[in-house]
């Protein structure tokens, strides 16, 4: 196969707002190292992460929401999420799917022609478990918003499948961290598992591989979005944000709290928790700056996890999943790779339910 010189792609040149992603036609194509594969981009899922390292928000001066805009007031040395500058120009997306089209020495050739989905996690081939020498595809090195990308060997993920591109594009990101956060807080048959944001791709996965663990599920979304979160499988949908959410939960007992959203709310998902329960977060998408009782935390015996790096297993598990028809993906809306800037912009709006991807 004769393969071009360059190709399309969306490039970050900075932090800052939707501006600073700027089209490139005739960008570089890379050439996988040893132990890579380059792989033909067929769709790539939007994630909150390519939002947060744009604009800033990871950066300790910032105490507000996400947001679409960016923030005046960022500290260079913590503006990502492992807390380390980031190179531009940088070319965002995790969550790739698409075909291998080459591969670099000491990596098989007969991988030729297979479809993968990326495992987004960059470990170090010598130390895995080591979480300080981790790196994010899409942020430490470049990722899938352009024609062409290319990734470690062994982060490309062969999967088989009657699912579309763009629908395979959903999974990376939202799922793994889904499922990262229930293997963190070892979710099982004997837990209701309370699910703040659960019209959001992290979301509606943490609904359907809760459900998939035998959990019982309590989804919180906006009214106007339960018919589409329904479709995940929850055993109780409630609105977004009650005010007495105690009253709402009715007979409920939670024994865990799975949350990517935080905010000004926060205070009640813990209030609820059952004696002995669970809170494991990965995200604040409503705000990071929460109040706490403390009393409410040691008295009632509460576990508190955050998850960010996902264990090892996880995406290989995730894939037998996909292969079993066990989850679904939850695809909101396809753009074209040149409409990254408008994709954006609709996933910042939230006014869909799941994943939103962009296809070259």
């Amino acid at each position: 196969m004769t393969l071009p010189k360059t190709m399309r792609a969306m490039v970050t040149i900075g932090h800052g707002d939707l501006d600073q992603i700027v089209l490139h036609e005739d960008w570089p194509r890379p050439e996988p190292a040893a132990d890579e594969v380059l792989i033909r981009v067929k769709a790539c899922g939007l994630n909150n992460t390519d939002v947060n390292t744009r604009t800033g928000w990871y950066s300790k001066a910032v105490s507000e929401a996400t947001t679409g805009g960016a923030y005046d007031s960022v500290h260079e040395e913590d503006p990502t999420w492992g807390g380390a500058p980031l190179a531009f120009p940088r070319i965002q997306g995790a969550d790739a799917c698409g075909v291998i089209v080459a591969v670099g020495a000491g990596v098989d050739p007969a991988r030729i022609g297979e479809r993968v989905i990326t495992d987004n996690w960059l470990r170090d081939p010598q130390d895995p478990l080591n979480k300080d020498k981790t790196g994010y595809y899409g942020s430490e090195r470049d990722g899938g918003f352009a024609e062409y990308a290319t990734i470690p060997s062994s982060n490309a993920l062969a999967v088989r499948s009657g699912l579309s591109d763009a629908e395979l594009a959903t999974f990376s990101c939202s799922y793994s961290t889904a499922e990262g956060m229930l293997t963190r807080a070892a979710v099982t048959k004997q837990d209701t598992v309370l699910v703040p944001g659960a019209s959001g791709g992290v979301g509606g996965a943490l609904v359907q591989l809760a459900k998939r663990r035998g959990a019982r599920v309590i989804a919180l979304a906006s009214v106007a979005k339960h018919n589409d979160v329904k479709r995940f499988g929850p055993d109780v949908v409630l609105p977004r944000a009650p005010e007495n959410l105690r009253a709402a939960l009715g007979a409920e007992k939670v024994t865990v709290v799975a949350d990517v959203v935080g905010g000004p709310h926060w205070a009640r998902l813990i209030d609820v928790l059952e004696r002995g329960g669970r809170y494991t977060c990965s995200g604040a998408i409503a705000g990071p700056m929460v109040a706490m009782d403390l009393r409410t935390f040691y008295l009632r015996d509460l576990t508190f996890t955050g998850s960010t790096v996902i264990d090892p297993e996880v995406m290989p598990n995730l894939i037998r999943y996909i292969e079993a028809g066990d989850i679904q993906p939850a695809l909101a809306a396809s753009y074209p790779l040149d409409q990254l800037r408008e994709a954006q912009a609709a996933f910042i709006a939230k006014t869909h339910t799941g994943n939103i991807v962009v296809c070259p």
